[in-house]
């Protein structure tokens, strides 16, 4: 899993599995689903943001089973 956030364009991109996408659907205005040949979400697009997200506060934790 990879997230980028790309300052210029306010845009933060999470790629959940690295995979060739086949289609890319449109969840509202301003965020993307890219979908596999399997209908399967590999990445989402997320546009403005700062405003939809607290950017600066990204954390990450694995809990374990």
């Amino acid at each position: 899993m990879k997230v980028q956030y790309f300052q210029s364009t306010d845009t933060l991109y999470i790629e959940l599995k690295p995979s060739a996408v086949s289609e890319i659907k449109d969840l509202d205005e301003d965020t993307l689903l890219d979908l596999d040949r399997n209908g399967n979400i590999c990445g989402i697009t997320i546009e403005h943001a700062s405003k939809r997200a607290d950017i600066p506060h990204f954390t990450f934790e694995q809990i374990a089973a």
